[in-house]
């Protein structure tokens, strides 16, 4: 048994013989696989759409395989995904005369039905009890949050911590459902997600707190032009997920937490960002609540906003 929803894992391989073994090991209906033959046209496709598990052939027709792995593990935002590499039993010396290279487990050739299918399943059941990635968006869950804050807290790094609220997204999944819903949370994962890569390399982090609940965390003078992009963006993209009539009209009506009927504008961002200086903040639960404040003030906004936090705290 794989999990409680089917799962995806994507193969890299222009081994034939290797995709048919693989995807006869379970039903469709519990596992579904992507079969990418050429390594370079992959790395786009698990950073916008990461899978549940990731294996991948060393023999590539383009790139060394363990050149994925490195690229993989090497950001921040998807290391938690799990990668299983295939290797030729003569690569091993080679292999692990590597130290930096952090697959999670290997199989060798020549491949054995059932041990690929017990190594893939324990992999990935050791992923899913050991990180608490948000099973929609792959991103870092609640925990790695906290422990990642608190890691630079205690260092007394300089960094930047936003929180990112999008508005009056329970109206629109009341009207549109939770499957729209969830493309919404998708689409702004891969926003935040693209945008932070792009602000500042493998060295931003991003996490999903829950439900409409996110947070990115670059150096301070980066965040400004991350909370312009992720905006920006999201604005852009945003009103697609209405239909026609609603996008015209800017608003939908739906029901509020008191069951009345209401007229929402269309969904937008609030973001809260504050700052660690000069090793200011002690604990994690202190930047949430500081946080917490400044995204009433966000809020208050018609449109999509940020709201940085410039006081000093000693």
């Amino acid at each position: 048994m794989i999990g409680y929803r089917k799962q995806h894992f994507l193969l890299l391989s222009q081994d034939n013989s290797l995709t048919e073994l693989v995807t006869e090991l379970w039903p469709q209906a519990a596992l579904e696989w992507t079969t990418i033959a050429q390594g370079r046209g992959a790395i786009e496709r698990i950073f916008n759409d990461p899978p549940d598990l990731l294996l991948v052939d060393r023999d590539l027709p383009d790139m060394d395989g363990l050149e994925i792995v490195r690229l993989v593990k090497g950001e921040n935002v998807y290391r938690q995904v799990p990668v299983v590499i295939c290797l030729q039993e003569s690569s091993l010396p080679d292999v692990f005369s590597k130290p930096s290279l952090e697959f999670d487990d290997f199989l060798l050739r020549p491949f054995k039905e059932e041990e690929v299918k017990r190594r893939l399943e324990l992999t990935w059941q050791r992923s899913t009890k050991s990180l608490d990635a948000n099973p929609l968006t792959k991103l870092p869950g609640n925990t790695s949050i906290i422990q990642k804050i608190q890691e630079l807290i205690d260092r007394k790094d300089e960094f930047a911590l936003a929180y990112v609220d999008l508005d009056n997204f329970k109206a629109f999944n009341d009207k549109y459902g939770f499957s729209r819903g969830d493309e919404v949370l998708m689409m702004t994962s891969r926003v935040i997600v693209n945008t932070v890569r792009a602000t500042a390399g493998s060295s931003g982090f991003v996490g999903h707190i829950g439900g409409d609940d996110f947070v990115f965390i670059l150096s301070p003078d980066r965040i400004e032009q991350a909370c312009q992009g992720v905006i920006r963006n999201f604005d852009s993209i945003v009103p697609h997920f209405y239909n026609s009539e609603d996008r015209r009209a800017g608003c939908i009506r739906s029901l509020d937490r008191q069951g009345n009927e209401c007229v929402f504008s269309l969904m937008t961002l609030s973001i809260a960002v504050v700052f660690n200086r000069q090793g200011g903040l002690q604990h994690s639960g202190q930047a949430a609540q500081i946080a917490m404040n400044l995204k009433k003030k966000a809020k208050q906004e018609s449109t999509s906003s940020y709201v940085l936090d410039r006081r000093t705290y000693t």
